[in-house]
């Protein structure tokens, strides 16, 4: 007889390749399958990224359509917790909320989790009645999980310290040999403006105007919009970046490829993160990284350690960084070790799996 815990993990899976929907797909094929029946309901509605936050009859009729399937999988199962990511904007946690007071209504149990780090600023610039929704729903949950102590605080007023839990991003790689030996830098992410490719561009026309161009930028991605993207490659054209590759999203083998073939990783977002994959998967390929003070990315690069954390909308300090990354390879030696040792230790696929275990176990069977 199976006496696993069954456990609901609610998300969405690729396509678009984002952060959510990577963690979503990690998680369910984890060895947490092992501890629990993990069954998966797929929230997705958006096909692309350029059609995520767009409201449309279309989508709000897939949406009740959803909810109705959501309480016959409820009532076929029966699970012992239900896992609920949540959004931090006022449409999106419109559309969780019904996933939290359904199971409630089922007598479930729920924990919601939140990979970003907006939610507070959300509600401060949110209405009073979205605030009161907000606060009535979260009672019916029993705790949340975030990316990174640095985002506790987020919780505070909501929850008893200990019932915000924090597991950070974690996952095994198999890691690709090289196929080049030129310096060659990457950014991997949506070309979206809050992840500020542009700031890299900046960057690399300041190297050029210092006479250092002997590395490639590499820059993977889906473009977000069509005015972000003609700004990006008219800077390009106009400034003749010749060292500058752009190619389209990647994934699987060919992803990894990328990271293997980089010497330095840079990620500079000026608009808050949570714990981003690509952060992870840059310290598992020993890749020193250059990145910015947002979410719990500072609990990963440690300034002077395995990378450097900049300002924000700096460029120069961009450049100054991967100056001192190109120029000095026993600084980038250095940074490349501290980097991969910071990922064994906690950032392995075995370490969020141990992390979510003791998460669904209190939640499940809490002590007195």
């Amino acid at each position: 007889m199976n006496n696993k815990p069954t456990v609901f993990i609610l998300g969405k899976l690729p396509p678009p390749f984002i952060g959510p929907a990577i963690a979503t797909q990690l998680i369910l094929n984890s060895e947490l399958k092992n501890k629990f029946n993990l069954i998966h309901f797929d929230t997705r509605i958006n096909a692309d990224v350029a059609s995520m936050g767009k409201w449309s009859f279309n989508k709000a009729w897939k949406s009740i359509q959803m909810y109705f399937h959501f309480l016959k999988k409820i009532n076929q199962y029966q699970p012992d917790l239900i896992l609920v990511p949540i959004s931090q904007t006022t449409m999106g946690f419109i559309k969780d909320a019904p996933f939290i007071l359904l199971a409630k209504w089922k007598n479930k149990k729920v924990i919601i989790q939140l990979r970003g780090s907006n939610f507070k600023n959300w509600l401060n610039s949110a209405n009073s009645f979205t605030n009161f929704f907000v606060k009535k729903t979260l009672k019916n949950t029993n705790g949340v999980i975030v990316l990174g102590n640095n985002l506790k605080y987020l919780f505070s007023s909501f929850y008893p310290n200990k019932s915000i839990f924090v597991v950070p991003n974690g996952a095994n790689y198999h890691i690709e040999k090289r196929n080049n030996h030129e310096l060659n830098v990457l950014y991997f992410a949506n070309f979206l403006p809050s992840k500020s490719f542009d700031d890299i561009l900046k960057a690399v026309l300041l190297l050029k105007e210092k006479n250092i161009s002997n590395f490639q930028l590499t820059a993977a991605g889906a473009w977000d919009n069509k005015q972000f993207k003609n700004k990006c490659l008219n800077f390009i054209e106009k400034h003749q970046l010749n060292n500058v590759t752009i190619l389209p999203p990647q994934s699987g083998k060919e992803k990894m490829q990328l990271f293997a073939n980089s010497d330095v990783f840079v990620f500079c977002p000026k608009m808050p993160e949570g714990h981003p994959w690509v952060i992870v998967e840059a310290m598992a390929n020993s890749l020193p990284i250059i990145a910015t003070n947002q979410g719990a990315i500072i609990e990963s690069v440690i300034d002077g350690k395995n990378g450097f954390i900049v300002p924000s909308e700096n460029p120069t300090a961009i450049a100054e960084k991967l100056e001192t990354l190109l120029t000095d390879k026993n600084r980038r030696s250095e940074l490349s070790n501290y980097s991969k040792m910071q990922y064994k230790t906690y950032f392995t696929e075995e370490r969020m799996v141990e992390n979510l275990e003791k998460v669904f176990e209190t939640c499940i069977t809490p002590t007195q």
